[in-house]
């Protein structure tokens, strides 16, 4: 599992940590994440003798396809996420109640329910969510587009929301809560310590993290 978590501006930490195990593997402090980095992350635990089976991490844009002969999961609490910032947890119209109903059993049903699902979805709201009108400028223009980008984001990045499930044998997690509540634990505690300079603020974290 990878994941970066921020401790204010231009301050992060990149981590890697062993899914079945549950140690931290490798860290990189960043003051913004990069596919790159990701991608030296990788190859620095490759060169020091460990078998990564697959990849957990979430769906920042070329991360997915960055490893091709790896095994790659997105984590799907990032998707719901995802959804949730287009269609908001309350959305009005019935076509956005049923598409965000559908993201939140993400976690909990298997590929081929969800792929039907989605697809049951857009045959029924097809129409609506290719509703165009016209601008003050003559131009044509889609009504729904932040519905359209939510199902544009389903649609994409389902050949990884279900790697775990065309993978059963591996015991891959679906999410990246493993590091997420480790981030979590970790900058609560962080708040018992405010003022803490940056040196000493990195300390903290490395003896948090132990790697």
């Amino acid at each position: 599992m990878m994941d970066t978590t921020y401790f204010g501006r231009g301050f992060g930490v990149m981590l890697f940590k062993d899914a079945y195990s549950g140690l931290n593997l490798y860290k990189n402090y960043v003051k913004t994440e990069t596919n790159k980095q990701y991608s030296q992350g990788i190859e620095y635990l490759l060169q020091c003798g460990f078998i990564i089976r697959a990849i957990v991490c979430d769906g920042r844009k070329g991360l997915l396809q960055l490893f091709p002969c790896i095994p790659v999961q997105m984590c799907q609490f990032h998707q719901v996420a995802i959804i949730r910032r287009y269609l908001t947890k309350n959305p009005k119209m019935q076509a956005s109640k049923d598409l965000w109903e559908l993201t939140l059993i993400l976690a909990h049903t298997d590929k081929e329910s969800f792929e039907g699902g989605l697809g049951a979805w857009y045959i029924k709201w097809e129409d609506f969510l290719n509703e165009r009108k016209t601008d003050d400028k003559g131009k044509k223009r889609y009504v729904h587009k932040k519905l359209r980008s939510a199902y544009r984001s389903l649609k994409t990045n389902l050949p990884w929301l279900f790697t775990w499930y065309d993978n059963i044998p591996l015991g891959i997690p679906n999410t990246t809560n493993a590091i997420d509540g480790h981030f979590s634990d970790l900058k609560s505690k962080l708040r018992n310590h405010n003022g803490l300079s940056l040196n000493r603020k990195m300390k903290f974290i490395n003896e948090f993290l132990k790697v």
